[in-house]
């Protein structure tokens, strides 16, 4: 990874405008990182499995973008957004895949199953953000902002 995580500023410990991003990923490493990049001006969630990832996003306030990854315990992230999709209070909520898995037809599967974004690992950070405030501009604004 191209950025080490303490050259990413870290998020202030007051309430964070912005939206509510949902991580979704069992490498302690990126967690930190993205945690760190994002939080400083988002809200930003944790969960490091496939089933934890389901009950956070579907308990209001739901997130208002899904960073997931593919390979986790309990369900792969496929699963994940195949049940999120059917799930009305979560089927609109982008999701960004962000995984190792950079098959070409895991990419497809991915597309199909209704990602904003695919990003292999070993990912770019200033890209990962950019596919971020791009998914995040084509959502709706965050309840506090409507």
């Amino acid at each position: 990874m191209p950025l080490e995580p303490s050259s990413v500023p870290p998020p202030p410990s007051s309430a964070r405008p912005g939206h509510r991003l949902l991580v979704v990923d069992d490498d302690p490493a990126i967690v930190t990182l993205l945690e760190r990049a994002l939080g400083h001006r988002h809200t930003v969630s944790i969960a490091r499995d496939g089933k934890s990832a389901i009950e956070r996003a579907e308990r209001p306030p739901h997130p208002d973008l899904i960073i997931l990854d593919v390979m986790m315990p309990h369900l792969d992230g496929f699963e994940v957004a195949q049940r999120l999709r059917m799930s009305p209070s979560c089927a609109r909520i982008p999701i960004i895949f962000l995984t190792a898995r950079d098959a070409a037809l895991d990419q497809m599967k991915g597309q199909s199953l209704g990602a904003h974004s695919y990003i292999a690992k070993p990912f770019r950070l200033a890209d990962l953000l950019q596919h971020v405030e791009r998914a995040l501009s084509a959502a709706p604004p965050p309840p506090s902002q409507r």
